[in-house]
């Protein structure tokens, strides 16, 4: 070792203190231990209505859907699960949300603490809405605030619409279903109590069912720090460069998707098909927002047409905004290709956007994201193909729900056997905390340099 290191070392790391972990590291420990005391509890008799004990491998693809807030089950959760086991299954889904929601965003406070300039980390403060960088106490609780608020809100709103409407039977009933819809909307979970894998297809004709769930969707998939912005700032010249990215793109995809999905699907008799012209329009709207971010669906989505579910993998491979309850690689990352994309075509030296330019880090660290994601994505596929005989259209859109934690299923995987359900719970989990741990990774190990190497071309296309 030579001197120079031998000083580095004791000024990083005193003696006697022990090297701290890295925060990703943890972040993915965490969701795992999670995991783990979610499937000891689903495995035990009082979790199931039969009072039997569940398989384990059962057990582990529920915990891990609900704590990556996927929503794809293999066993029906209204009439599989207990009590119990329904409670078990909304704590793991309020803990993996929230925890994503605040890890992701203290990651970040962490992350800029110890890599950029005063100005950089004055904007993320800003966009973040914390009173300062070393508040991360603060920064949580504000969060904590902003997802019971929500949720609390959208709980009484469907408690009451399930107590009119009698779906749950009692009034007790009423309350539940209206908070663990609530809190699974919310958190992009997907997961409900409608009973025989039907998720919300029975309320396709009700627009404040789907318009609360929609819009609890919507929140959660956001995230806080985009929510803050602009409660705070409330004018567009004000609002941080992320903040206009995201709203902008959101937007885009929304309406595209709906425009797209009414037009493929507007005379499917088995999807929009059957009902009057303003129930298609509003299940349209419903389903491009579930297709990025959640797993409700008022439509058979096994019965979309080929190019419909085409068009969902996309929608759920971007997926919502980065520090929120949603999946995907993220608008943000997806926003970032784009604009790096705009750039090249137009000639530019820079990626530009609003009259700010984009980092040439922030560009490289969305591509790695981005192609490692596709990568996976295609590896999930291909295994799947080997454990199942299914269509290959439905296998991949199994992979990219799963991936993107979406949790939409052309209703294949609770046919699937043991193997394809362990390819399919590594998915999640990989699609949970892999474009997150990635992009913090990456913008670790980047060190300014004091040297360019020479330049040589290279041909493309």
């Amino acid at each position: 070792m030579t001197p120079g290191r031998r000083v580095e070392y004791a000024v990083r790391r005193p003696r006697g203190r022990l090297p701290s972990a890295d925060p990703a590291v943890i972040l993915v420990a965490g969701f795992a231990a999670m995991i783990v005391v979610g499937t000891l509890l689903l495995t035990l008799p009082i979790s199931s209505r039969a009072g039997a004990w569940t398989p384990p491998v059962d057990a582990l693809f529920t915990a891990t859907s609900a704590v990556c807030v996927t929503g794809l089950v293999v066993v029906d959760t209204a009439t599989h699960w207990s009590a119990f086991g329904q409670v078990v299954i909304l704590v793991l889904i309020q803990a993996g949300g929230f925890g994503f929601m605040t890890s992701s965003t203290l990651l970040l406070l962490l992350l800029v603490r110890g890599r950029t300039r005063l100005r950089d980390r004055i904007l993320v403060q800003e966009s973040l809405g914390a009173p300062s960088l070393g508040m991360g106490m603060s920064l949580v609780r504000r969060v904590a605030v902003f997802t019971l608020l929500a949720e609390a809100v959208g709980a009484a709103i469907l408690a009451s619409r399930f107590a009119a409407g009698g779906e749950a039977g009692t009034m007790a009933n009423a309350v539940w279903w209206g908070v663990f819809h609530s809190v699974s909307a919310f958190n992009n979970a997907g997961f409900d109590l409608t009973g025989e894998f039907r998720s919300l297809i029975g309320f396709a004709t009700d627009p404040l069912l789907l318009g609360v769930v929609g819009g609890l969707i919507v929140l959660g998939g956001l995230g806080y720090a985009i929510v803050a912005d602009v409660a705070v700032k409330r004018r567009w010249g004000r609002l941080a460069l992320e903040t206009k990215v995201v709203l902008l793109t959101t937007l885009a995809l929304f309406v595209g998707g709906a425009v797209l999905i009414g037009a493929l699907e507007w005379t499917n008799p088995r999807t929009l098909g059957s009902m009057p012209e303003p129930q298609r329009v509003l299940n349209a709207a419903f389903e491009s927002t579930v297709l990025r971010t959640a797993g409700f669906s008022a439509l058979d989505t096994g019965a979309l047409l080929q190019p419909t579910l085409f068009l969902a993998m996309a929608l759920m491979f971007i997926g919502g905004a980065s520090g929120s309850t949603a999946g995907g690689i993220k608008v943000n990352t997806f926003s970032v290709l784009l604009i790096a994309i705009v750039a090249t075509v137009r000639g530019r030296p820079a990626a530009e956007a609003f009259g700010r330019r984009l980092q040439h880090e922030v560009i490289y660290r969305a591509l790695s994201v981005a192609l490692l994601a596709i990568a996976f994505v295609f590896a999930t596929g291909l295994a799947l193909t080997l454990t199942t005989d299914a269509a290959f259209i439905r296998v991949l859109f199994e992979a990219v729900s799963a991936f993107a934690t979406v949790g939409l299923s052309t209703n294949l995987t609770p046919e699937l056997d043991d193997p394809a359900r362990l390819i399919l719970t590594a998915a999640m989990f990989a699609g949970r905390l892999g474009p997150l741990t990635l992009a913090l990774a990456l913008a670790r190990r980047s060190r300014p340099v004091s040297y360019r190497p020479a330049v040589e071309s290279m041909r493309i296309g």
